[in-house]
């Protein structure tokens, strides 16, 4: 069972303390669906993120024939496979206009991820986000 980005959001700000943030954080990497060895392949690697981050993308046609995306994981670091946990929540069962639509840094800011986290682990967040919008941007393309 996969964690909504509205539940996401309620934990973190009834969560004050960022330890227990970070402690609820790698529990959101660990109920993610593990990926098959092979799924870790140079073809799903998240380019630009410091950790190995891999990234699988599907994509239907919604009733209308719109794709819509959902996406699937990991990392092999544990504050990393959470992020990962809710960079997928946010976008998974989205039709690719709404995630190229989407605000991701007035989501982020209320989560207040930009103030916690390091320099490479932010650029690894935006390399996510980046990738998960080309894919956005190509099934849109391909519709």
């Amino acid at each position: 069972m996969t964690t909504s980005i509205s539940e996401i959001l309620e934990t973190f700000e009834f969560l004050d303390d960022w330890e227990d943030r970070y402690k609820y954080l790698i529990d959101l990497g660990r109920e993610l669906p593990e990926l098959s060895d092979d799924e870790h392949n140079d073809v799903n690697k998240v380019r630009g993120c410091v950790s190995q981050v891999w990234l699988i993308t599907t994509v239907e046609k919604g009733k209308d024939g719109t794709p819509v995306l959902t996406f699937r994981g990991d990392s092999d670091a544990l504050i990393v496979q959470g992020l990962v946990a809710i960079v997928t929540a946010l976008f998974n069962g989205k039709t690719a206009k709404e995630i190229l639509n989407t605000d991701v840094e007035a989501i982020f800011s209320q989560l207040g991820l930009q103030d916690h986290l390091t320099p490479q682990r932010s650029n690894g967040l935006r390399s996510m986000v980046g990738r998960i919008r080309t894919d956005a941007q190509s099934a849109l393309e391909a519709a």
